[in-house]
């Protein structure tokens, strides 16, 4: 009798994650296998499922130094898929710095597909030495949706940016009919605790206190309603230097006069600015690239899950799971 569990990656840390079209509509699990130290888990699918959903984890709640996780994943044309997390990806002490924790992802999207990729923050422990490298090979009808974020540490036992080295590589790829591949965006971030190359002294200084770093990148036709979005928000920023000089009369007129929009608004900026966060948005080859930081982990998550839900397309495209991690 043939074994009805999938046979498993002969790869320590390898995985495979393939999504396609169900016959009734919606989209279907087609492969799905891990290895240790990786884990992956997917709900029951339901009717009123928009997407594939598909949680990332580890055995143990973390990585230990010198683990290596390797996945890839395809998302068939007419599918659509959800990655997402259930707590911060823990990064442990390695033995020694020459020892890497690593992860690579490998996605394929083909035409008419459609991937979020909104995880909670990497939370890298004190000493530990952590590499990730996610490489997205996109069509010119795919859609992407992609946050990556890490987090100062372990606040509550003193930790401020103290691991050895954290880097993270983001790649965007287009490829054409003939299968020729043109990079869109390479997003690279080297953060060293010791300050590195840097002049200005170790990485808690250079952070000038922010306690969270992400970067979101958005690409394809589905997306495109909330790159608008996102750069219409930061060319409505103040800016720097500018003064409010009506009176206390002509600004409550004014306030009274706003529309919902306007008074969200109002109510982002200020939390941005009580929350210490900034950010900032552009348009990098047809892809919208965020990038944004703040105070602390759960002000970083409130603003941004504040401007994925306002806009909506996650919600409507993917789901409400997509955006559990943000909220």
């Amino acid at each position: 009798m043939a074994s009805p569990f999938p046979k498993s990656t002969p790869t320590a840390g390898g995985g495979s994650v393939v999504t396609g079209p169900l016959p009734s509509g919606g989209s279907g699990l087609e492969v799905m296998k891990y290895q240790y130290p990786l884990k992956l888990i997917s709900p029951s699918p339901a009717s009123h499922h928009s997407s594939v959903l598909v949680f990332l984890l580890s055995y143990g709640g973390g990585l230990v130094g010198g683990d290596s996780v390797d996945l890839s994943v395809k998302v068939k044309k007419a599918s659509k898929l959800s990655l997402v997390t259930q707590g911060h990806t823990k990064v442990f002490k390695s033995p020694s710095p020459s020892v890497l924790t690593s992860q690579i992802m490998r996605v394929e999207i083909e035409d008419g597909a459609a991937m979020c990729l909104l995880p909670d923050p990497v939370q890298p422990f004190e000493e530990s030495v952590y590499s990730q490298t996610q490489i997205f090979k996109t069509r010119a009808k795919s859609s992407l949706c992609l946050l990556d974020w890490v987090t100062q540490g372990r606040t509550a036992r003193g930790e401020n940016w103290s691991f050895c080295q954290w880097t993270g590589r983001n790649e965007v790829w287009l490829q054409d009919d003939a299968d020729k591949d043109r990079l869109l965006v390479r997003d690279k971030v080297i953060l060293a605790g010791n300050g590195g190359s840097s002049s200005d002294g170790p990485l808690r200084e250079v952070m000038h206190k922010m306690g969270i770093f992400g970067t979101l990148i958005l690409r394809g036709d589905l997306m495109k309603p909330l790159g608008d979005f996102f750069l219409a928000e930061f060319a409505a920023l103040p800016r720097l230097g500018s003064r409010d000089f009506r009176t206390a009369e002509a600004r409550k007129a004014a306030d009274d006069g706003m529309t919902e929009l306007e008074k969200w608004r109002s109510w982002r900026i200020e939390m941005e600015t009580v929350e210490g966060i900034m950010w900032s948005a552009a348009n990098v080859r047809g892809c919208v690239v965020v990038k944004f930081a703040a105070t602390a982990v759960e002000a970083g998550r409130e603003w941004i899950g504040s401007m994925l839900f306002r806009e909506g397309s996650i919600e409507t495209i993917f789901g409400e799971d997509a955006l559990m991690c943000v909220k």
